[in-house]
């Protein structure tokens, strides 16, 4: 298919060579100007399938907020705004969302000048009362997830934000799942669908199902072994309650595997480093509730454990798609006990899984991640930390890892094996001139 010369430059600078069917299928769709439904199976791209004829729509000459991407969680407006910022475009996106201070979020508006807003309903509907935000010429909305504004307490806050939001012509809904009642719902009488999920079930076919099935009182041992056997693969653990996630935590922990946990009770930076943790590597194993079944695309997760079965299909369908993303391989594993029948979602030609007669513990991640207590406040970018550790630390390029910079403070993964001599060289050194504290990040 033919793009523009500027969704071929946001390809370019994603190291993308080329889009899927499903991809191409919605750059055509939106380029008539037509509202769409969007189906396709977690881990195909979605984000990508709506972000590339936004980046076509909008105007180069208004300074005003052009669209709005609606999203049910902190995490995936952070994670859109941050492949956004990756595609390199020369127009802005901000993301609204709850873990900060409201006047933070004004600053950046006013600052940035938007052509694009990504933010959680409860956000954006604060910011749209208070005139902090114009949607006077905002004609495009995109709805990522939209199955979640049916779920309690989601709503409620979506039909009163669809009311602030008089001057939207075109509508773009996304999710794996499907719903009759979501068009209507967002206003899209005249609505089109792209099903994708029975003509292009990749993550499926790509992914093995495996059952572990054990005793109550030993489900926690028996995930050690699970986890043992997989020999430090990335592997998210799945609960369904956030005082099982802190359970299953503390016993990991104390047989001395390297973990994160992550549910919605924790503060916004302790989520943060989570996700920091797991997606940089630091540790290979996630432990959370279905907060993270949804939108997060994690790299090379290769494993997805049901430590407790799934509620309903639909979870098991978003659980398990955090692995087999794109073209990759994973597998799933549901603990069961032997009295226990399946639920009817659960394939039926499930395979046990054989554990290893001799429990072997992984070795620790090859990456650790410091602290650094400076950010984007203090003028602090990627490049500069990048360049500090390179230069006072003597770090070569294939020994730092990934770096993430927030407004007060950053985090960058190191290899373990280099950690000491790194402290030991930039102590007392100041970044920029700027005298702050660099150091692990104890969990």
């Amino acid at each position: 298919m033919i793009l523009t010369t500027e969704q071929a430059c946001a390809l370019r600078n994603m190291n993308i060579s080329e889009l899927n069917v499903m991809q191409q299928a919605a750059v055509e769709h939106c380029r008539n100007e037509r509202n769409m439904v969007l189906l396709s199976p977690t881990g195909t791209g979605k984000t990508l399938a709506y972000l590339l004829p936004l980046l076509e729509r909008l105007d180069k000459e208004s300074a005003a907020v052009q669209a709005l991407v609606v999203l049910p969680s902190r995490e995936l407006a952070r994670q859109v705004s941050d492949v956004w910022r990756s595609m390199g475009t020369p127009y802005r996106m901000v993301a609204l969302h709850g873990g900060r201070s409201v006047s933070e979020e004004v600053a950046r508006i006013s600052g940035a000048q938007p052509s694009i807003i990504a933010g959680t309903p409860g956000r954006l509907i604060d910011h749209l009362k208070h005139g902090n935000l114009s949607a006077e010429s905002c004609s495009m909305l995109v709805i990522d997830e939209f199955d979640k504004c049916l779920e309690m307490g989601f709503r409620d806050e979506m039909e009163q934000l669809l009311t602030l939001l008089p001057a939207v012509e075109t509508r773009w809904l996304l999710s794996a799942t499907d719903s009759d009642e979501i068009p209507h719902f967002a206003g899209a009488d005249a609505v089109e669908h792209l099903d994708f999920r029975t003509q292009d079930e990749v993550p499926l076919q790509r992914t093995s199902f495996y059952k572990i099935t054990t005793l109550p009182d030993n489900r926690l041992h028996a995930l050690f072994e699970l986890l043992c056997s997989l020999r430090g693969e990335p592997a998210i653990v799945f609960c369904n309650f956030r005082e099982t996630v802190d359970e299953v935590r503390r016993f990991l922990a104390c047989n001395r595997l390297v973990v994160s946990a992550y549910h919605g009770a924790l503060e916004q930076k302790e989520r943060e480093l989570a996700i920091y943790r797991f997606a940089s590597g630091c540790t290979n194993i996630l432990i959370s509730t279905d907060l993270a079944a949804r939108g997060l695309d994690i790299k090379d997760v290769r494993h997805v454990i049901h430590f407790q079965r799934p509620m309903t299909a639909e979870i098991f369908t978003h659980r398990n798609g955090r692995t087999a993303r794109w073209d990759a391989d994973g597998a799933a594993y549901i603990i069961t006990y032997p009295e226990n029948q399946l639920p009817d979602f659960v394939p039926q030609k499930i395979t046990e899984y054989k554990m290893p007669h001799k429990i072997i513990l992984p070795d620790a991640p090859q990456w650790v991640a410091l602290y650094i207590g400076k950010g984007k406040r203090d003028k602090i970018s990627r490049g500069d930390i990048a360049g500090f550790f390179m230069k006072k630390g003597g770090l070569g390029a294939d020994e730092l890892g990934t770096i993430v910079v927030f407004d007060r403070y950053s985090y960058a993964a190191v290899r373990r094996n280099k950690m000491r001599r790194l402290l030991s060289l930039i102590a007392g050194e100041k970044i920029k001139g700027i005298k702050t504290i660099i150091e692990p990040i104890r969990i």
